[in-house]
């Protein structure tokens, strides 16, 4: 039987570190069990991402209804969705009653952080050292940190110096900030950035955008879910499940079966016309394949999106900055409404800071090469330590030494669960597990890594270890797999670790999506586990 279990140093049997996506779906799975458990949580509620991004504008740009979870019918009849992307205050409503439905909430202490876990080869344990000065062991440790939960800064001097407000998209209070009459500048322009930028623009007296890099942003389609299309969801749960569990990426959008080279351009137009109207990832999901793969195919795209673009910007000298130097794809597409609208508002600007950067912030505002603006709000959407900077921030250490220093130039790990010399150890959507729908990911690693486990119990093992020869094959596989997309190959995206200073760029995701990772699972579990060793 689980137990509520208190921060000491008894033993228990698994500690999760976390309670977003992945650590509730991860309690849930123990709460099937006689184990004894515990998670442990930085912020004083549940939902991870999505109780630490509540800037104005937050929202999924996943369908709500394939974000959710599928381990309950029940559930999904009682929770209706209001819109088919919705917003953070009802994604964080939502994960509050998935936890409080389930009787979760007393298996999770809020408000502590993990500062150090070290394994103990005499006790086949995991000591985990808490900001509060407490210990946990446990003989398993399951980390549910996410993958974009490291905020990072812009790499300039006087951050501390300014003087007026200042929020960081990913760490936003929840206290309502008050944009109206304000002069606010916002830094970064990723999915982010463009989702505040669009919820501010009308609000503000004056708002300037510095932007780095200029991302392909699409229409996300938004509207409210009708009481027709609840009864035909509500009518069709599990036959969603199954549609998503068995795509490319976990999400209701395919690639489009046709090949383009046997189309007219005016014919690729026209489809493409069409998925401009559909909702969210139709655009990079339900195109052709080839846009993610043949160069020409990619730039014909986004010279499509380019008249998108400045169809809609009046000032085409602004247009020119916000059209991308890079193909559509090979950095993670950002989502919006009304977004290029905003820089034909008056009040708006855009900085370009490949022309003019940042050179520090002062007491009243960002100076740049082109001199001082000053600002009573500054917003840093300026993105995050991607994929492993997460457990970065985290001491760990195993058999040999840290993980931070054995990742150093990249992770290494079986299926992106597990890593040798961290026996014990498991990652939920962590590096070198597929990108996708976050949820349909978290449940595959999750249901595998319980898996693994109870295999590890079923044989009496006290202690479960990935080998290296299967980290070493999975590694390899999902380097010559990425070499081969165009993503690879422009290396832009923060998930090669591009925007984060003094970090290897290399690869940190599997480009093989859900149905590759799902694949490598079901070989291991035919193989009897022979990934791993168990003693």
């Amino acid at each position: 039987m689980a137990t509520e279990g208190d921060n000491d140093t008894h033993m228990i049997d698994v500690l999760v570190i976390g309670a977003g996506i992945s650590g509730i779906y991860q309690l849930y799975k123990l709460a099937q069990t006689d184990l004894f458990f515990r998670a442990v949580e930085a912020g004083d509620g549940v939902g991870g991402t999505w109780y630490w991004n509540r800037y104005p504008g937050a929202r999924f740009d996943s369908e709500s209804y394939t974000y959710a979870y599928f381990f309950s019918k029940e559930l999904a009849q009682e929770w209706t969705w209001t819109e088919h992307f919705a917003g953070q205050p009802e994604i964080e409503r939502y994960l509050n009653t998935v936890v409080d439905r389930f009787d979760l909430r007393r298996h999770i202490t809020f408000e502590v952080r993990v500062v150090s876990a070290t394994w103990s080869e005499s006790d086949r344990a995991w000591t985990a050292v808490l900001s509060d000065g407490s210990t946990i062991r446990s003989r398993f440790l399951v980390t549910a940190i996410g993958i974009l939960s490291a905020p990072q800064f812009p790499n300039v001097p006087g951050l501390d110096e300014f003087e007026g407000e200042a929020y960081h998209t990913g760490l936003w209070p929840k206290h309502e900030v008050d944009f109206t009459g304000k002069r606010v500048a916002v830094i970064g322009t990723g999915s982010s950035g463009v989702q505040v930028i669009s919820a501010i623009a009308e609000q503000v007296a004056s708002l300037t955008v510095y932007q780095r890099t200029p991302n392909w942003c699409t229409p996300l389609n938004n509207s409210p879910i009708t009481d027709e299309e609840q009864q035909q969801l509500a009518a069709s749960f599990e036959d969603m499940h199954t549609q998503l569990m068995s795509s490319f990426a976990g999400f209701v959008h395919s690639f489009s079966p046709e090949d383009p080279t046997t189309l007219t351009p005016e014919q690729r137009r026209e489809y493409w016309e069409s998925l401009l109207a559909a909702p969210g990832f139709a655009k990079f999901l339900g195109n052709y394949m080839e846009v993610m793969t043949d160069k020409d195919f990619n730039a014909e795209f986004s010279a499509f999106l380019e008249t998108k673009i400045r169809a809609r910007v009046k000032d085409q000298s602004v247009a020119d900055k916000l059209v991308p130097d890079h193909g559509y794809g090979v950095k993670r597409p950002p989502f919006e409404t009304g977004y290029y609208e905003v820089y034909n508002l008056p009040h708006v600007s855009l900085v370009d800071m490949r022309e003019t950067p940042i050179e520090r912030i002062t007491a009243r505002g960002i100076v740049t090469s082109e001199g001082e603006r000053e600002f009573d709000i500054i917003v840093y959407a300026s993105g995050f330590d991607a994929i492993t900077g997460a457990f970065d921030r985290i001491d760990i250490t195993g058999t040999d030494g840290t993980l931070k220093d054995y990742w150093a130039e990249g992770p290494h790990t079986v299926a992106g669960a597990a890593s040798p010399g961290f026996p014990n150890l498991f990652f939920l959507v962590g590096p070198h597990s597929s990108g996708g729908n976050v949820p349909r990911i978290s449940e595959r690693q999750c249901d595998f890594v319980n898996d693994v486990i109870a295999e590890g119990l079923r044989r009496g093992a006290t202690r479960i270890e990935a080998g290296r020869e299967a980290e070493a094959a999975w590694t390899a596989h999902v380097y010559e797999l990425n070499q081969g997309t165009l993503g690879a190959q422009a290396a832009l995206d923060y998930t090669y670790g591009v925007n984060t200073p003094g970090k290897t760029v290399t690869f940190r995701h599997y480009d093989g999506g859900l149905v590759g990772l799902t694949a490598k699972h079901a070989e291991i579990v035919a193989d009897e586990y022979a990934a791993f060793d168990f003693s």
